[in-house]
Formats: C-alpha cells, structure tokens, sequence
C-alpha cells in the first residue's frame, strides 16, 4: 500500500504527464479497482472489460482529484469507478425494458392521465392493480421501468462534449466552479435527513438501490425517487 505522501506525489506527478507515476498508482490501487468491479459482476460484460472500464475511472479520477477536496483519493476514486461502470451498461443498453412492458407503461400512464381529467385526481396503485388486474408491485414496476434515471454523468446538452454533472463538481478551479460547489454546499445541506442519506449511500458510498433501501427500511422505488428528485435539483442549480 502508498502512504498518503507517496500517494500525494505521485498524483501530483501523474498529473503532470508522469506515465510511469499513473503506472504505478493504478498497479497499487488494483485491489481497489477489483473491489469496485466486482459489484457489477453477471451484468453480462466480461470481467476483463469492466476492470478496464474500472481503471478509466481510475484515471478520470487521478486527473480530476484536487487536495481541496478534502477527502482521501481512494474515497474519491470508488464513486469515478463505479460511475465509468455505471455509464457503459447504461449507454451500452445493457439492462433493457421489454416491450411488453413498455406497452403496459403507456396504458397505465394514459389511464392516469384519462382518470386525473375526469376527477381531477390521480388514482392510487391499489385502483390501478385492479383495472389492470395486476400486482400493486407489478404496477410499479412497469411505471419505474419505462422513465430514464437521472446520473451525475448525464450530459447537460446533447453535445458529446458537453459537460456533466460529475464533470461541473470535479473541475479544476474557475469562477463558476467556485460558485457550484458552493451552491452544490448549500443544497446539499439543505436536504432532508432522508435524501442525504441516499446521496451519501449511493455517490460515496457506492450502494444499489436495492441496499439502501433494506438499510433504510423503504422501497426501491422510493429510494430510486428521491435519489432522482434530488439529481434533478442538483442539475438544475448547477452552472454550465
């Protein structure tokens, strides 16, 4: 393992064009870099492809990371790893929506608009599970499924070098950053109990959806509604 000076200097020289230093610092982390991949096993992608998507994170990370920060590296690094990860089996379409479940998705979603202009109401999922004659969980699913997740990756514009979330948060210093991180500061704080907890869980400490909410005592689908309620925010207060 580096002590934390080895590991400051070879940052520093890493990020300076030192190829042997970035060499030397994914070779140390390695371990660190397994740990993380080893999460998206059996996702269909071999594990030689993710520990190479895992080590592009680790790179974004060793070129993004500033002592300003205020964190350890490899606190830093995990959630770079896991998102590089994150993005190919989001973009790569890895986890699909069948079409029968698109197709249920659009009929629930046109009753719901059709019952909310008869009785100026939304009916409850216990009405849905009986029109459709479905599961309450099942309703659920088929509505999560079809929406898109909001991700600290997402691109601000449709340009493929327009600047992300993650990217806005990680730059090197400029007025507008400063500006961010200090609004970024400020909604943060301003969070409920419940939506710190998911952010902390899921963007620093690299938890599913699914973990949360057993530790949190809530449903997935409620864990996968604030956290993109919270991004949502975060996005929209954040400087391009």
């Amino acid at each position: 393992m580096l002590s934390t000076e080895e590991t400051t200097e070879l940052l520093e020289l890493a990020k300076n064009g030192d190829d042997l230093a970035k060499e030397k610092l994914i070779t140390f982390n390695s371990p660190l870099i397994k740990s993380v991949v080893k999460r998206y096993l059996n996702k269909g992608i071999e594990y030689d492809d993710l520990y190479q998507l895992g080590a592009m994170g680790f790179i974004k990370a060793i070129n993004n990371f500033d002592a300003s920060f205020n964190v350890k590296f490899t606190t830093y690094a995990v959630p770079m790893i896991a998102g590089e990860i994150k993005r190919f089996l989001r973009d790569d379409g890895s986890v699909k929506v069948s079409r029968s479940i698109k197709h249920t998705a659009i009929l629930i979603k046109n009753y719901i608009s059709e019952y909310n202009k008869k009785f100026g109401s939304n009916p409850s999922l216990d009405q849905l599970s009986k029109h459709f004659n479905m599961e309450t969980s099942d309703i659920v699913f088929a509505m999560e499924a079809n929406t898109s997740p909001l991700s600290l990756n997402e691109k601000f514009n449709d340009d493929d070098d327009s600047t992300s979330i993650l990217d806005k948060l990680t730059d090197n210093f400029s007025p507008d950053n400063y500006i961010n991180k200090l609004a970024l500061r400020e909604m943060i704080k301003n969070l409920s109990t419940r939506e710190k907890q998911v952010i902390i869980m899921r963007y620093y400490l690299d938890k599913t959806q699914s973990e949360i909410a057993k530790e949190l005592g809530v449903s997935q689908v409620q864990v996968s509604r604030i956290e993109n309620k919270v991004l949502k925010e975060l996005k929209e207060g954040i400087i391009v």
